[in-house]
């Protein structure tokens, strides 16, 4: 695929000033809607995960009227709720040296240089309240012995600053905003949409003005207006195929969005997770993650010898091989995701794995348990250990994990200005959907922190700025209506009639294996551009042989499976052209031709300090950059040894 480059862009929206007085600035500067006219206004908000349903419920708070749509059968079944550790906060209750300031560093440094300043540091500022907000709404964190709120470490940090409710983290903060938003819902400032799936959005005057949706259980097509269109519907990972992702999560909301005209930042930045149960067989449609939590405690190692296949306990100290805590000594098993991921695949590479195929590596409790006793280890990772062991049948208290990196998180998404405006004019974009806060790598226990961040403190005020100016917008243009209702319909008809022989599924794990090889853990010239020949190839044939059976009456899931391959096949090639013209390596993004003597991910910040804004047009995607500048943060080689 080709692609040109067009003019760069800039973000317009972010003030200058000291940093720490941006995110205040921003707020006085926008101006306001007085509260008898938000009941005049609609919003639509796409997804209900920590960043949709935060969203919906603060707008419905403010007294706007909102429609909220998701395609599961209720608000709580969000991916959100399968998040595990904890949630990060410049709370500083430790007294270990945190600080607003050291979690906008470690982030930016986390994020190996590719994330605003300006943005970074707003997340930082809103984490404090975060925490208030959610221990207000009654989510039980852990506590310490005296009540007080307890804390953690996650990757990437030195300081104990993540909170979290055992494992289950994501479902508790879900169900803090779920509360909200039901509550929004029974005051009828909230419509709720459920069983509705995204697969248009309407842009009339140059402005997003409302979506085309699928009810998905009586197939019919709907359009829904409004003032405002916000997209929380999360990353696109299951690209790959296999994932850490729920089933369902998929790109087309986002692409659609792209295909109409908002840009795509970085979307080959993609995270790969350390502490996954490796793949066990081709039956398997997703991977389960382990909590990033768990190298608190747990010591990542390998055996010394290749080829050794005993059982761990017959394996003695002096023959292990605690690998990050032998290159990287001052953070250990806490170096960032990027990191410690390369690294189990270095060693898995060199014949030091175990398990099948010798695709794994121990996460060992055995120190843990004799320095705390069962007990303590039980009330902190009590549920973790349980999900492994109906996985696993292995029991963690007494043999080690074994774990393996696998696809998880994606810090590229639609780009967005520091209001998180789309460059749709109205279309903003929140949590993992957008590009805009995690650079080239995220830091464990701050995607909770971002879609809350963003949800119920960013939007409200950025959004209300936009809305202020909406008695100016004019009414929604009938044909720009007709234009994506024909849109929806044609593609479903166009799938339902090839009538082939293969399922949409099987394609999907086709191009998923492609990804993965080409375009996963390492990535280099020669593989993008084999991935850069097949994927074309397979897209062809899917819309010449895929079967899709049954018709758009009621519910067809074959039908929804489909849409979402055949988007995913699109965003595949601009994943690949992205990776591709970044020869660089950084964060997640390793070019094996851009590493140091240490096989360490080596950046070009001469050339590729930038953010890379792709631009959708038929005759192939267009690249702007968005220079990147560090006032606060220097740039230089990131090191956690």
């Amino acid at each position: 695929m080709k692609y040109t480059v067009g003019e760069p862009i800039r973000d317009a929206k972010a003030p200058g000033g000291p940093i720490e007085d941006r995110w205040d600035t921003r707020r006085f500067q926008a101006k306001l809607v007085n509260p008898a006219n938000k009941r005049k206004l609609t919003v639509i908000v796409v997804g209900t995960g920590l960043a949709g349903g935060s969203a919906a419920a603060t707008l419905g708070e403010l007294g706007y009227q909102v429609k909220s749509f998701c395609y599961q059968d209720s608000p709580r079944r969000a991916h959100s709720i399968a998040a595990q550790g904890g949630i990060n906060a410049a709370k500083n209750y430790r007294g270990d040296g945190d600080s607003v300031y050291r979690l906008f560093y470690d982030t930016v440094k986390g994020g190996d240089f590719r994330a605003r300043e300006s943005n970074v540091y707003r997340l930082a500022q809103v984490s404090v309240n975060i925490i208030d907000q959610a221990v207000a709404q009654g989510v039980p964190f852990a506590r310490e012995y005296g009540g007080l709120l307890d804390t953690r470490s996650f990757g990437g940090a030195q300081v104990s600053r993540t909170f979290y409710a055992r494992g289950q983290t994501g479902q508790q903060l879900l169900l803090g905003a779920y509360q909200a938003l039901e509550r929004q819902i029974a005051a009828g400032t909230v419509e709720m949409h459920t069983r509705h799936e995204m697969l248009e959005l309407v842009v009339s005057g140059g402005r997003a003005r409302g979506v085309v949706v699928r009810d998905m259980v009586t197939g019919e097509i709907e359009t829904h207006l409004a003032d405002a269109v916000v997209l929380a519907t999360g990353g696109y990972g299951n690209v790959f195929f296999l994932s850490t992702n729920a089933k369902g999560c998929n790109t087309t909301a986002i692409w659609r969005a792209h295909r109409k005209g908002a840009y795509f930042g970085n979307p080959c930045f993609t995270q790969i997770h350390p502490t996954c149960i490796p793949v066990s067989g081709e039956y398997q449609s997703k991977l389960t993650l382990m909590s990033e939590s768990l190298r608190n405690d747990g010591r990542v190692w390998v055996p010394l010898r290749k080829g050794d296949d005993r059982a761990p306990g017959d394996i003695p100290e002096d023959e292990r091989d605690y690998y990050l805590e032998r290159i990287y000594p001052a953070f250990g098993n806490l170096v960032p995701r990027d990191i410690a991921s390369r690294a189990a695949k270095n060693v898995c590479d060199e014949g030091r794995g175990v398990g099948p195929g010798g695709l794994g590596v121990y996460l060992d409790f055995a120190d843990a348990i004799a320095r705390l006793g069962r007990d303590a280890v039980e009330k902190k990772y009590g549920n973790l250990f349980e999900m492994y062991e109906r996985i696993t049948g292995e029991n963690p208290y007494e043999v080690p994990m074994r774990i393996y990196p696998a696809v998880h998180y994606t810090m590229g998404g639609l780009w967005v200005d520091y209001d998180l405006q789309s460059t749709i004019p109205g279309l903003f974009v929140i949590g993992e959907a957008n590009f805009s806060d995690h650079g080239a790598n995220r830091l464990g226990a701050s995607a909770l922190m971002q879609g809350l961040a963003d949800g119920y403190f960013v939007l409200p005020t950025t959004l209300g700025d936009y809305l202020a100016g909406a008695g100016t917008f004019g009414p929604v243009d009938d044909a720009d209506v007709a234009e994506a209702r024909q849109a929806v319909t044609d593609r479903i008809e166009r799938l339902l009639s090839v009538n082939g022989t293969r399922t949409a599924d099987s394609y999907h794990r086709e191009l998923g294996r492609i990804m993965w090889d080409y375009c996963g853990m390492e990535r280099t010239e020669e593989s993008l551009r084999k991935a850069l020949e097949r994927i074309p190839e397979l897209r062809e044939e899917f819309w010449r042989n895929v079967k899709v059976p049954g018709d758009t009456e009621g519910l067809n899931q074959a039908l929804e499976r489909a849409g979402r391959v055949a988007d995913f096949f699109d965003l595949a090639e601009l994943m690949c052209v992205d990776a591709l013209h970044r020869t660089e390596s950084c964060g997640g993004h390793f070019r094996a031709e851009s590493q140091d003597e240490d096989g360490e991910a080596l950046r070009d910040d001469e050339n590729f300090a930038y953010v890379a804004a792709w631009e959708w047009t038929p005759q192939g995607p267009v690249l702007h950059k968005e220079e990147l500048e560090y006032e606060y943060v220097k740039m230089s080689q990131r090191s956690y040894k």
